[in-house]
C-alpha cells in the first residue's frame, strides 16, 4: 500500500517527491492506531481481528457505510492514537495532520470530524484509494477493485484522482505482485527510497511497545515490565551488556504476535476451543515474523518468539526442550511468566511477590522453567525506570495521575473511585484536567502520551 500511495503522490506532478514521501509514511502508518481502539472493536464486532479483515475486505460501500455511524469513537481513538504516534517520532506537520483525519472521505460522512472535500488533506485520500486498490484486488480481482473504487468517486475519494489511479492501476499492481519497487517508481515518474522520512528515524522501541500494549488495557507497560525484569535477570546472571541489551530490546518486542489473536479470547471465563489455542499457540511466530521487518533487530526477533517455548517442550510455537533453547531465551520467559504473574488481568488479581515467586518455583518443578534463570528473575523486582520527560513536559498533580493510572488499566470512572476512595464525579473531574492538559480526548492516546513522558508508573 505504500508503495502504491508513493505513486500516486508522485503522479499528481505537484512537489511530487515531498508529497510521495508523505504518501508512503502515512500509507505505512495507517494502522499504527489499530491496536488502541481494539477493545471498541471487540465490543462492537466481537472479534477485533476477524471483524476488522471482514470490513476492510468488504466491496459493500453501502455496508461501510452503515458501520460508520456505529465506529465514530473507535475512528476517533486510531486517529488520536495514530497522530501522536507520528508527533512523537518527529514527523513533518503535514503527516501529524493526516493521521489525526485517516477516515475523512470527500462527502463529508467520513471519521472523525466529518470534513469535507478539500478540507481534508490530500494525502489522505491517496492512502485511502490505494489501500483500497490493495485490498479489494488482492481479494476479489483488479478488474472488481476498479468498480469499487469507481463507485466511491466524489464520494470516498475525488473523482480526478480515481481517474489517475485507474489510469495506472494494472502497472503498479503488477509492479506490486512482483515485489518490484523501483518499478513502481519508474511507473510514477522515478523517486528514489520509498519512505525516506520514515528512514531517517531512530523509532524508539519503547514507543513500540506501549502502542502494543494498547491493544488490551490491562496490558499498560506490561512489555516496559518484561523488558526491565528480563535485563535485570541477565545482569545477575553475568551476561554482558550487549546481551542484557538484547534481552530488553526482545522484552519490548515480544507482544507483537498479540494483534493476531482476538481480544476476546482474553476474556474472563471463555472457554477455548483448539482453533482459539491455535492462534494462541502461534502467538510468537508472529512476534518473530513481524520483528524481523525491523532490520537492525533480527536477533532481538529470533530472541522474543522464543518467550512461550518451555525446558520440557511443551512451549510454543517450535516445541523445542532443554539446550536447544538458549539461556537468554530462558531468561525472556521467566521475565515473562514473572510479570504475567504480578499483572492483574480480569478474573485474575496479580499475585504478590511472594506468591510469584512460589509459582515460578512450581513452574521449575514441573520441568518447564529453567531454574537458574527462575532464580535470577525472581531475585528482585525490576526497577521502575521511565523516560526522562522534557523540560516543557506536562505536569499532572498526583491525583490525577492516580485517576490516570486506574482508567489506563481499563477501569471505568466507578471502578477507579472504589479503589482510591472518592466519588466519580470527582474521578471524572480530574481525568478531565488530565485529559485537558495532555491535549488528548481518549483513554488510549492519554495513556500513550503519558506513558512516553513518564507520568505514569511502569
Amino acid at each position: 500500500m505504500a508503495q502504491a500511495a508513493r505513486a500516486e503522490g508522485l503522479a499528481l506532478g505537484r512537489d511530487a517527491d515531498e508529497a510521495a514521501d508523505h504518501a508512503a509514511c502515512v500509507a505505512l502508518l495507517r494502522w499504527s492506531g489499530c491496536t488502541a481502539n481494539a477493545p471498541e472493536f471487540s465490543v462492537l464486532m466481537g472479534d477485533d481481528v476477524g471483524g476488522r479483515d471482514a470490513m476492510l475486505s468488504n466491496g459493500s460501500a453501502a455496508e461501510a457505510s452503515a458501520l460508520a455511524g456505529t465506529l465514530g469513537d473507535a475512528a476517533l481513538i486510531h486517529c488520536e492514537v495514530a497522530g501522536e504516534i507520528a508527533r512523537l517520532l518527529g514527523l513533518p506537520a503535514g503527516i501529524e495532520r493526516a493521521m489525526h483525519h485517516l477516515f475523512e472521505t470527500w462527502d463529508g460522512r467520513g471519521k472523525p470530524a466529518g470534513l469535507r472535500g478539500d478540507a481534508v488533506p490530500a494525502v489522505v485520500f491517496h492512502v485511502a484509494l490505494a489501500g483500497d486498490l490493495e485490498i479489494f484486488g488482492r481479494v476479489h480481482g483488479l478488474a472488481a477493485a476498479l468498480r469499487q473504487v469507481s463507485d466511491r468517486a466524489d464520494a470516498k475519494y475525488p473523482r480526478a484522482l480515481v481517474a489517475l489511479v485507474t489510469r495506472h492501476a494494472a502497472d503498479w499492481m503488477a509492479a506490486l505482485d512482483q515485489g518490484a519497487h523501483e518499478a513502481i517508481a519508474e511507473t510514477a515518474g522515478g523517486a528514489e527510497d520509498l519512505g525516506g522520512t520514515l528512514a531517517a528515524l531512530d523509532t524508539p522501541l519503547e514507543l513500540v511497545a506501549d502502542v502494543i500494549d494498547l491493544k488490551l488495557p490491562w496490558m499498560t507497560g506490561l512489555s516496559r515490565r518484561v523488558a526491565e525484569a528480563a535485563r535485570e535477570a541477565g545482569a545477575a546472571l553475568g551476561l554482558d551488556e550487549p546481551a542484557q541489551t538484547r534481552l530488553h530490546r526482545a522484552g519490548l518486542l515480544h507482544g507483537i504476535g498479540r494483534a493476531s489473536v482476538p481480544n476476546a479470547l482474553w476474556s474472563d471465563g471463555r472457554r477455548l476451543g483448539e482453533a482459539d489455542r491455535e492462534r494462541l499457540r502461534l502467538m510468537p511466530y508472529w512476534t518473530g515474523r513481524a520483528a524481523r521487518r525491523l532490520s537492525a533487530l533480527q536477533e532481538e526477533a529470533e530472541l522474543a518468539s522464543f518467550v512461550d517455548e518451555r525446558m520440557d517442550g511443551s512451549g510454543a510455537f517450535r516445541g523445542v526442550a532443554g539446550a536447544a533453547i538458549p539461556l537468554p531465551a530462558r531468561v525472556l520467559a521467566a521475565a515473562a511468566a514473572w510479570v504475567s504473574a504480578r499483572t492483574a488481568r480480569p478474573g485474575a488479581p496479580a499475585l504478590d511477590a511472594d506468591a510469584a515467586r512460589a509459582a515460578l518455583r512450581d513452574e521449575v518443578a514441573a520441568g518447564r522453567l529453567d531454574a537458574q534463570a527462575t532464580d535470577a528473575v525472581c531475585g528482585a523486582e525490576p526497577s521502575r525506570a521511565t523516560p526522562a520527560a522534557s523540560p516543557a513536559a506536562v505536569t499532572l498533580s498526583a491525583r490525577e495521575t492516580e485517576v490516570l493510572a486506574r482508567i489506563a488499566m481499563g477501569e471505568s470512572n466507578k471502578e477507579a473511585a472504589k479503589v482510591l476512595g472518592i466519588s466519580p464525579a470527582t474521578v471524572r473531574t480530574h481525568l478531565e484536567s488530565a485529559f485537558r492538559k495532555l491535549g488528548c480526548s481518549t483513554r488510549a492516546a492519554a495513556t500513550l502520551k503519558a506513558m512516553t513522558m513518564g507520568l505514569l508508573p511502569v
